[in-house]
């Protein structure tokens, strides 16, 4: 079985980094950087603002290292801290990320998935927009959890660590979610998507 390398921070780096050793920090944020700031983009929907949320949960992971205490993995701590971070990026703008054809989310997605066929494309555009539609309507503690499990790969155990919550409960958000996100496309399918954010 393949190891799953990202998760994979090796104790020595986070030792050494622990140690103020920055290169040894370094190493172990190249290994993330590009998934936070997936994470942070998925949960604020602005790209500027989610690269904003990314530079500050590194910055304050790098002053916290010394009181890491390695009671958990170095990813979890680390993703706890963006979307923290996210949470409150999504308090002071008080405005859900409105979904659409420019939407970056959408644009990550499709170069990912669309293997650069222009058909498959634009095929996959129409669903993943309704798909965001229906993301964005949940509320952000619920889209957090959706975000971690089914779009990071997280376990229901380590997204419970990162939510500070029970894997019970990380099961629960996702059952919810999943019938919300089902009604909220059928919805869309019908014309009738309210324009409020969902409530946990």
């Amino acid at each position: 079985m393949a190891k799953d390398t990202w998760r994979d921070t090796g104790t020595k780096l986070v030792e050494e980094a622990r140690r103020g050793n920055r290169a040894a920090f370094n190493s172990l944020i190249r290994r993330y950087r590009t998934r936070i700031f997936s994470t942070a983009l998925q949960v604020v929907g602005d790209e500027a603002e989610a690269d904003d949320v990314t530079q500050e949960a590194l910055l304050r992971a790098w002053k916290a290292m010394e009181q890491f205490e390695g009671r958990s993995d170095f990813f979890t701590w680390l993703y706890r801290i963006v979307l923290n971070l996210s949470f409150n990026a999504l308090r002071a703008r008080k405005i859900r990320p409105k979904a659409d054809l420019d939407d970056p989310r959408l644009q990550y997605a499709l170069t990912v998935d669309s293997e650069g066929d222009p058909r498959r494309t634009a095929e996959l555009a129409q669903i993943y927009v309704r798909l965001l539609h229906a993301l964005d309507r949940l509320s952000p503690t619920l889209r957090a959890t959706v975000v971690l499990v089914a779009l990071q790969g997280l376990s229901q155990a380590e997204a419970a660590i990162v939510l500070e919550c029970s894997p019970g409960t990380v099961a629960w958000r996702m059952h919810e979610a999943r019938g919300r996100l089902r009604d909220a496309l059928e919805a869309y399918e019908r014309g009738e998507i309210k324009r409020t954010p969902g409530k946990e």
